[in-house]
């Protein structure tokens, strides 16, 4: 009998990853996805014609790069759907609009208008009954030192070079973000209890704390 099976996960179930950079989401997709036999969603960034712009000009573009993750994250988890399902997915649509864009209006990178648009645009594309949520999402937290110390040893030279203000800052966005979340049921893992990069049998507790929170 396999992970799946042994512990009543679905053979459809549509499972989505959360979590602040450094957090391991990419590392705990791939993870569960094997450990599942399911099928893999990653964020695709190198085809985003927003994403040079924006970070050449904020408060010109911010708008335009929301709209387009609202697109094209939308168009994949119809996908996702369409498929049958079966599918870890790593960052959830959910987290641009309760973080991202709402900390763009509130620094003043994104006018409020436009705030104000791409809320009630989210809000009848996603907020719906008729809109696929997944099964479970899995947030991943920790501390702030725990997940700075990750961006430190495995994050991209870019985040390694970011200040750690801002860390600090997505870190408190994040918490607040996931406290209100009600979407779908949620799975809270700290990033201390398990360390699948060492140890990948870890793997097997997670699905036993998924299978347990599904079946609830």
């Amino acid at each position: 009998m396999n992970l799946r099976e042994k512990y009543g996960i679905p053979e459809n179930a549509i499972i989505t990853i959360a979590g602040t950079v450094g957090a391991g989401k990419s590392t705990m997709t791939q993870a569960l996805a094997d450990a599942l036999n399911f099928k893999t969603s990653f964020e695709q960034v190198d085809d985003n014609p927003y994403l040079d712009r924006f970070y050449d000009d904020f408060k010109t573009w911010s708008f335009h790069l929301q709209i387009y993750f609202l697109a094209e994250r939308f168009k994949e988890q119809k996908r996702i759907f369409e498929m049958g399902g079966g599918f870890i997915q790593d960052r959830s649509i959910y987290e641009d609009t309760g973080i991202f864009a709402k900390m763009h209006m509130e620094k003043g990178t994104m006018d409020p208008v436009d705030y104000a648009t791409y809320t009630d645009l989210f809000e009848a594309m996603v907020m719906t009954p008729y809109f696929p949520h997944p099964n479970l999402l899995i947030y991943l937290e920790g501390s702030v030192a725990d997940i700075i110390s990750r961006i430190e040893e495995r994050g991209r030279p870019m985040e390694q070079q970011t200040p750690i203000a801002y860390w600090e800052e997505m870190h408190e966005r994040y918490a607040t973000w996931i406290n209100t979340f009600d979407a779908c049921p949620v799975l809270r893992l700290n990033i201390k209890d398990y360390d699948l990069l060492e140890n990948p049998n870890e793997i097997e507790n997670i699905v036993k704390q998924i299978g347990q929170t599904t079946n609830r």
